[in-house]
C-alpha cells in the first residue's frame, strides 16, 4: 500500500535520485543498503521486477516520517533531467556542482522519493510535530551511492 492511501501521514515533498540505467540495483541490494541506517527506519514492501528494484517503502520513526522510493525509466526521466539542466543554467554553480551536472546529463532513470510527515492533526503538540527531514537526508545519500547517482531537490533547485 502507498503511503498515500495510508492516514496517519501526510505528503510533504519529492525528492529525486538520477543515475544510468547500467547503475539500477537489484531489490536485495537496496533494502541491504537501507538497513545499514539501522534502527532509524524500518523496511517494507519491496517490490521487484526480475530482481530489479521497483519500490519500497520505508518508515523513519524518530523522524516521524516515512518514504515511499519509486523507480522511474524512459522518456519522461529525460525530459525531466533537461527541465532541470535549463534551471540550472541561471544559477550560480560551484565547481563540484558543475561536474554532477554532467552526471544529470547523462541520467535515464530515477527513484522519485515520496517524503511524507505523521500526521499529527488531532493531536495536541504543535503542527509539525518531530518532523525532522534528516532521515530523508541519509536515504538519498545511501542511494545515490549505490546507483552511483545525484540527489536533487526541486524544492530548493539543490544537487545533493
Amino acid at each position: 500500500m502507498s503511503l498515500f492511501e495510508n492516514s496517519q501521514y501526510v505528503y510533504e515533498d519529492t525528492l529525486f535520485v538520477f543515475f544510468k540505467h547500467g547503475n539500477r540495483p537489484p531489490g536485495a541490494a537496496v533494502k541491504s543498503a537501507l538497513s545499514k541506517l539501522g534502527r532509524r527506519v524500518r523496511i517494507e514492501n519491496l517490490k521487484e521486477t526480475d530482481g530489479k528494484f521497483d519500490s519500497i517503502t520505508l518508515f523513519s520513526p524518530q523522524d516521524s516520517s516515512a518514504m515511499d522510493i519509486v523507480y522511474v525509466e524512459g522518456e519522461e526521466v529525460k525530459v525531466h533531467c533537461n527541465e532541470i539542466l535549463t534551471e540550472l543554467r541561471s544559477v550560480t554553480l560551484t565547481g563540484d556542482d558543475r561536474s554532477r551536472l554532467s552526471q544529470l546529463s547523462s541520467a535515464d532513470c530515477r527513484f522519485d522519493v515520496f517524503h511524507f510527515g505523521e500526521d499529527t492533526s488531532n493531536d495536541n503538540e504543535d503542527e509539525d510535530g518531530n518532523f525532522d527531514p534528516g532521515g530523508l537526508m541519509l536515504v538519498l545519500d545511501v542511494l545515490a551511492e549505490l546507483t552511483k547517482g545525484i540527489s536533487y531537490d526541486p524544492q530548493s533547485q539543490s544537487l545533493l
